[in-house]
Formats: C-alpha cells, sequence, structure tokens
C-alpha cells in the first residue's frame, strides 16, 4: 500500500481536483482567515465491505469547550467530501455534500460506495473554507475471493490520564489494510492528579456534553489521529465508554449517585457520543440507552468478523463480581453475550464463508484460574455461556476459530479447549489478547506467565504496553505481540515480544 499523506492539502483546495462548483482558492485562504480550523479532530474510515465504507469526521474548531460542541454553535455545516485512488485528488471516483448537524455534534458519517473491492483509496473532506488531513481507507475483497493477505491490527482500553498513545503511532507505522478497537476507546473518570497528563473536568463524566467533550479530548491526539488515518477501523466498545464494570442495565456501584432516570439518560448520553465519534455505519445508530453494535462483517473468503458486545445483554457478574470461586458461574440460565446474541453468533459460526472465524470481544475468554477463582466479569464468570458457544462451533464444522480481547491490559495468548477439566481435550481454536495502549501504565514488563500451571493452555503473557499485529493469509494467521517500553513518556520504539501463528485447519497456537 502506499505511505498516507498526513498533509492537509489546502494548497488548489477542491476546486483542483474536479469540483467546479467549490469556491476558487482565494475564497478558501478568506474563508480559512475568517473562521478557526474545524477539523482538529482529524478523519476516519470504518466497517468496509466490497464495495463501500464509512468516511467520518467531525467539525470542532475548539474541542473542549464545556457545552461539547466543540465550538460550532447550533447551526448545521454544509461538509464535502472526495474519494480517490490517489492522495493528489487528481480523479474522483465519490464525491458529494453532507450536512454536519448540530444535533450530532457536528459529526458526519459518509457511506461512500460504488467502490471497488480489495482497493485501496484517499479521502477528505471540505468544511467552511479548510480541507481535512487525507485519509486512507480500504475495501474488502468480493466474496468467493481471498484479495491479497490482510494485515490486521487490534488494540485495546486507551486512557487518556495513564500514558501517551504512541502504540496508536506504531500500529499506524505497520501500515495495516484493518484495525480492530476492542473498547475502552475513553474512560469516563475524571482527572486524576499525578497523571502524565489530565483528563477535562475534574468529575466523572455523566452527561452528553460530558461525553462528547472526553471524546474529543482523546481524538485530538496526533498519535491516535494517525492511527484512524490509515486504514479503516471496526469498533466496539466495553465497558468504559459508559461506566466501569456495568452489566446490561445494572451498575457496578451508585458511584456517583443517579436515579434510575438519571442512569438512563447517562447510558443514552454515552451511546450518543460513542456513535457520533465512531466511523459506524447508520444502522449502528443509537436509540435512546441502547445500541445495536454487535454485527458482522465479511473480508471476502478470507475471514469473517464476528464482533461481539459484552455489556448490554450480559446477566450481572455472579456471586457480586470480583475474583472467586462461584458455582453461580456454571448456571445454564447465566449468559454474557445474552441468549438472543448467542444465536446469532452461532448461527454466523454455522455458515463458513471465509476460511478464518474471527471472534472480536471483550473480556478473557479462556479458563484462567488462580488460588482465589477467577474473573466473574470474564467468561469464567459465564461459564455455561462459553460451553455452549465453544461446543456450538465444534458441533457446525467451524475449523478456524480465533477469539480476539481486550480489556485485561496485559497480553495473553492460549489455546481453547474442548473441557478446560482435561488439559489433554481437544484444542479447538486459539485466543489472542492484545494489551492495552496505556491503562496500567508502563508496566513492569513481566512474562511469566500467571498461574499456568492450572492452566497449561495458556502460551504467553507480556506486561508492557501496545497491540497486536496478524497478517492473516488463506493458509496461516500470524500474531506479533507489539510493546512498547514506555508510555509515560512519548515516542518509545514498539517491538515483536512474541509471534505466534495458527495454521489453517490446525486450531492451536504455534510459537515463531
Amino acid at each position: 500500500m502506499s505511505p498516507i499523506s498526513r498533509r492537509t492539502l489546502v494548497l488548489g483546495g477542491l476546486a483542483a481536483a474536479g469540483v467546479s462548483a467549490l469556491p476558487a482558492r482565494s475564497a478558501v485562504i478568506a474563508a480559512t482567515a475568517a473562521v478557526p480550523y474545524p477539523f482538529q479532530l482529524g478523519i476516519a474510515s470504518g466497517d468496509p465491505d466490497a464495495s463501500s465504507v464509512v468516511l467520518w469526521t467531525r467539525l470542532a474548531p475548539s474541542p473542549l469547550n464545556a457545552d461539547g460542541l466543540g465550538g460550532m454553535g447550533t447551526a448545521d455545516v454544509t461538509v464535502d467530501w472526495q474519494v480517490s485512488t490517489t492522495d493528489t485528488f487528481a480523479t474522483l471516483v465519490a464525491s458529494g455534500s453532507v450536512a454536519a448537524k448540530s444535533a450530532a455534534a457536528h459529526s458526519v458519517h459518509v457511506v461512500a460506495g460504488g467502490l471497488n473491492p480489495d482497493f485501496d483509496y484517499y479521502y477528505r473532506f471540505r468544511a467552511q473554507g479548510h480541507l481535512s488531513p487525507v485519509g486512507r481507507t480500504r475495501t474488502a475483497p468480493a466474496l468467493g475471493t481471498n484479495g491479497r493477505d490482510l494485515v490486521m491490527a487490534f488494540a485495546s482500553c486507551s486512557h487518556y490520564e495513564e500514558g501517551y498513545f504512541t502504540a496508536y503511532r506504531r500500529m499506524a507505522e505497520d501500515n495495516p489494510g484493518l484495525i480492530l478497537h476492542l473498547g475502552d476507546y475513553i474512560y469516563e473518570y475524571g482527572a486524576t492528579t499525578g497523571r502524565p497528563r489530565l483528563h477535562a473536568g475534574t468529575a466523572e463524566i455523566v452527561s452528553l456534553a460530558d461525553y462528547r467533550r472526553r471524546y474529543a479530548q482523546y481524538k485530538t491526539d496526533p498519535d491516535l489521529q494517525a492511527a484512524h488515518a490509515v486504514a479503516p477501523w471496526i469498533v466496539v466498545p466495553d465497558d468504559h465508554e459508559v461506566e466501569n464494570n456495568r452489566a446490561g442495565n445494572i451498575r457496578e456501584n451508585n458511584t456517583p449517585a443517579l436515579t434510575a432516570a438519571q442512569w438512563t439518560a447517562r447510558q443514552a448520553a454515552a451511546y450518543q457520543a460513542y456513535y457520533e465519534n465512531m466511523p459506524l455505519r447508520p444502522a449502528q445508530v443509537n436509540g435512546g440507552a441502547a445500541i445495536q453494535l454487535y454485527r458482522r462483517l465479511q473480508w471476502g473468503s478470507l475471514a469473517s468478523f464476528h464482533m461481539l458486545d459484552t455489556r448490554q445483554y450480559r446477566n450481572d457478574q455472579a456471586c457480586g463480581d470480583g475474583w472467586k470461586d462461584c458455582s453461580d458461574a456454571d448456571l445454564a440460565s447465566r449468559s454474557l453475550p445474552g441468549n438472543a446474541q448467542e444465536t446469532w453468533l452461532l448461527n454466523g459460526l454455522n455458515q463458513h464463508p471465509a476460511t478464518w472465524d474471527i471472534i472480536g470481544q471483550q473480556v478473557f475468554f479462556a479458563r484462567r484460574f488462580n488460588s482465589t477463582g477467577a474473573s466473574m466479569d470474564s467468561w469464567d464468570g459465564y461459564r455455561a455461556s462459553r460451553a455452549r458457544i465453544q461446543q456450538g462451533w465444534v458441533d457446525r464444522g467451524t475449523r478456524n476459530a480465533v477469539v480476539l480481547t481486550g480489556d485485561v491490559h496485559r497480553a495473553w495468548a492460549s489455546d481453547l479447549k474442548a473441557d478446560y477439566n482435561n488439559a489433554n481435550s481437544a484444542t479447538i481454536g486459539s485466543e489472542l489478547v492484545c494489551t492495552s495502549i496505556t491503562s496500567s501504565g508502563d508496566g513492569d514488563g513481566a512474562t511469566a506467565i500467571p498461574d499456568v500451571g492450572t492452566n497449561p493452555w495458556l502460551k504467553f503473557f507480556n506486561n508492557r504496553r501496545g497491540y497486536v499485529r496478524t497478517t492473516i493469509s488463506p493458509t496461516e494467521l500470524r500474531a506479533d505481540f507489539r510493546a512498547v517500553a514506555k508510555v509515560s513518556e512519548h515516542g518509545a520504539a514498539a517491538t515483536t515480544a512474541k509471534s505466534f501463528v495458527i495454521q489453517e485447519g490446525q486450531p492451536g497456537l504455534q510459537a515463531v
């Protein structure tokens, strides 16, 4: 793929790219002098298919304004957009105009269609006389074709206060064709002293203005902007996009104190801001306190991405949450994704349109017990639900199930066993757990696998921040666990801590 241009491309404007109805360069310069630059939050693309992709931006010349509107006021604004096969935009393949509405925080979600499958494109926006940065995106291969091998990176847990987003920059430098974000894109907490950098606002966020402002603060980060600009993203939230450890409609605790109506309003605000700030299709727009985020994206015949939502529909954590030995975790009535989503996932795993079935989700999937028990927030707290899904893919002949996981702020890799009570039972899949972008700070670099004696299917552990880079082909999936030494200081290099290969038709991890 060609390297991405990070220029704003103001010289010549869109008129030079063939849109004669737009103002000439002199008018662009005059508008630039009169109106502050509105693209402070960058640009993004996401949810690609074989003929279209979502293009996103949000206008915010003053991103941290307390009202959450980013300095845009209450008037709607026209935004022009373009797609080209080159970053010079000499020839356009798609273009148009859309209203950035004040009611949606002046965010824009353009579904750019009529594109060729398995193809790289460049895109940009113009508003109020200014041009946005240029982004690169990519369409999926057509169904029935593998297309090019796919470099796909995935990450989670980017706590602004706990460090710099260097790992996003290193991810962008890998030039992936696709990025998955598995949750905790923001954190809801108020500012805490003694951190490398601070959240705007001292209190935990609860209102729509709060959430909009928080996303704006994160999106001003140039390393995050670089990762969004280099490739399309597929996103799903975890808990911190709303509130820590929420389970369905149940809060972790009543801090801050909210009535039932206020809690519903908080969820609605959080999901509205999530949609406004993510490159999601219109089908994912929230309806009040609910949002449809589990969905399936097809990457030709190479991979099916089954993206799960493990927060909105789950039963409450067993035995009051925490790490413990809890018999209620075995109850068949308990589900982590909820019964409807379980059925949806198993129906998808029964279709077999692609070589790899990749399940993107949020919490630790393999069994991981220590001397006190297991995490009731993970799949260990919903063991019957996990067993139904694992046995379900075995019964349906799913050859290459790979679970991708975020949440735990450490990198892990494990085999998935047919029976975790019998370490010699068949290996039926693999789990790759990314560490965090920043959450939990620098980390101590530990690599000894905790409790491996009682969990022999665990194959790797690393306590550094970073991401996972995968290379997916019809014959194998390679995973490189990428780590940075520090996030308390900006700019650390990324190194590969460990690599594994999963061979097609041979479940389980092979160390490289």
